[in-house]
Parts: structure tokens; sequence; C-alpha cells
């Protein structure tokens, strides 16, 4: 009997029914179309809107550090429809890995600035895709393979099980996928020439962070793209995906390499970062992932905006 047919016997106890019954649900949830699965996914956002109290005071919390411009009711409404996103991608996630290249081509609304992305290349020092934690990102990086090869870091999941369902559906399709402490995988890949997807735009604690402005807040953002920037040499290319409204589908956004990155002032780059972040946040508010705790560490460290 070979390994791979029985590595998931260690996973077969209590603990991890939860992740097998989740995993089944997303490998059909892969099957509707598209409009279907919009339809669902809203629905599922309205669930979880009722149900994840937790996560939606986290986000409610967000948005009203991040929007104090809106009102209560606008906000509101903002929180509804960035739950009925986050229902959409739990479509839009296994449909990034199981879903047929056919059905996803067609999804591709648009492709803009993808010349930045190969003007970078021409200096052969790969490039560091600059993305953020946007509930469609998994969608986005498939739809990208499409007209480049790219190359991502991850977090590990702590549920062993779940981290090895989310490699395996990332590397169904010709990616490389390394932890972010795998330094010697992200230098082969640049200097290969290949881009690496990296988001440094959730709460990491205080380590190798400094506390920059993220719509007027200061958050805890870390220095690592600068000096994986000076270390390999590789550009910054920001890339972002956004779904449109209705059945349009998605659209895909290079944006011209960061100008003097790294400047060798860390602070001024995670300011650089956080500032682009932010613009493309605007665009799609609904879009990113405000049930994360982005604020939870604080220059104060009695501060907690999120108790309660």
């Amino acid at each position: 009997m070979t390994a791979g047919a029985v590595w998931w016997r260690a996973y077969l106890g209590p603990r991890y029914w939860r992740t097998w019954l989740t995993a089944a649900a997303l490998r059909l949830a892969a099957l509707p179309p598209y409009p279907v699965q919009l339809a669902l996914g809203r629905g599922l956002g309205a669930l979880m809107y009722l149900v994840l109290r937790r996560r939606r005071r986290i986000a409610r919390v967000n948005l009203a550090l991040c929007f104090p411009e809106l009102n209560e009711g606008e906000r509101r409404r903002l929180l509804w429809r960035h739950f009925q996103a986050l229902g959409i991608a739990f479509f839009e996630l296994p449909t990034a890995w199981w879903g047929s290249e056919r059905k996803l081509r067609a999804l591709v609304a648009e492709v803009r600035g993808l010349h930045h992305l190969e003007t970078a290349l021409a200096a052969g020092r790969g490039a560091i895709l600059l993305g953020a934690h946007f509930v469609n990102l998994e969608i986005g990086l498939r739809m990208l393979l499409f007209y480049q090869r790219c190359n991502m870091m991850y977090r590990r999941n702590k549920n062993p099980l779940l981290d090895r369902i989310i490699l395996g559906g990332r590397t169904r399709h010709p990616v490389h996928v390394f932890p972010r402490e795998n330094m010697r995988d992200l230098v082969a890949s640049l200097r290969q020439n290949v881009p690496v997807w990296y988001a440094p735009d959730q709460n990491y604690g205080r380590r190798h962070s400094v506390f920059v402005p993220f719509f007027g807040q200061p958050a805890a953002t870390i220095t690592v793209t600068s000096r994986l920037a000076r270390m390999s040499g590789a550009p910054v290319v920001p890339f972002f995906q956004r779904r449109l409204p209705g059945l349009r589908g998605y659209e895909l956004v290079v944006l011209p390499a960061l100008e003097n990155f790294p400047s060798g002032d860390e602070e001024a780059d995670a300011r650089h970062i956080n500032r682009v972040i932010e613009e493309q946040v605007r665009r799609s508010p609904e879009q990113y992932l405000w049930v994360h705790r982005r604020f939870k560490t604080r220059p104060d460290p009695a501060e907690d905006v999120y108790a309660g």
C-alpha cells in the first residue's frame, strides 16, 4: 500500500470530523454554475452574519475604526455586504482549487496592468507580488496563473489536516507554495525569475513590526517586505483582484512596481505598503477580510479595541 493511499488514516479521529465535513462541503460548493454559487453564497453569508457573533463584532469594530466618516446605518449595510462576500468566498475558494479552467477563464472580465509585471520581470530578479487578504484572494491567484506563473508564501494552519487540504488544493496548479519562514525557497523562486505572492497585511504581533497608519489607525505592520526586497533585489509589484457586481466576473489589477522601495527606512516602507493596500480596499471595502483582528496589537499593550 502506498503512502499516498494511507496518509488520511492519521486523521480519522473525532478531532478531525468537522474538518472532513468542511472539506466535503467545499468540494460540493465548487460544482454549481457561477450564478447559483453567488445566490447560495449570499444566503450562506446571511446565516454567518446571524451565527458568527464574535466575528461580526470584530468586523463591526474594524469598520467603526476605519470608516468614521460613515454613519451607523452605512456601516451596518457595509457589514452586511461583507458577510455576503464571506459567504460567496466559501464558493470562490473551492472553485479556485477544483474548478475547471474553462469556467474560470470565462469569469475573468478584465486584466489591467499586466505589462507592469512583465516590465519588472525583464530585469531577471523575479518580483514580489504584494497582495492583501481579500476574501477572494484564492480565485484571484488562480486566475493570474492563466497569464503568469507565480509561487506563493503562506502561514501554516494549526490544524494539520486543514493545512494538508489547503496545500493540496493550491498545488493542483503550477504553483509552488512554501511557508513564510522558508526563505531558501523564496530566494530560489526569485532567482528563477518567478514572482512570489506575499501579503503582509495581517497582525503578527510586535516582533519585526512597526506601528504605521492603516485607515488612520496605528497598525502593527511587519517589515519583512522591505527586507525581502533588499535581500533579493526583486521589485515589489502590487497585485489585487476584485469581484465585479452582478455576473460580470472578476477584475485583476497589477500596479507599477513600488518606486524607491526599499527606501532604507522600514517605517516609511511599511507606510507605503499600507497606503497602497488601503487604496485598493476602498475600491471594494466589503471584499476585505474585516473579521480579522487587524488592530489587536496596539502601541499601548493594555489597550484592547475588541474587548467587550
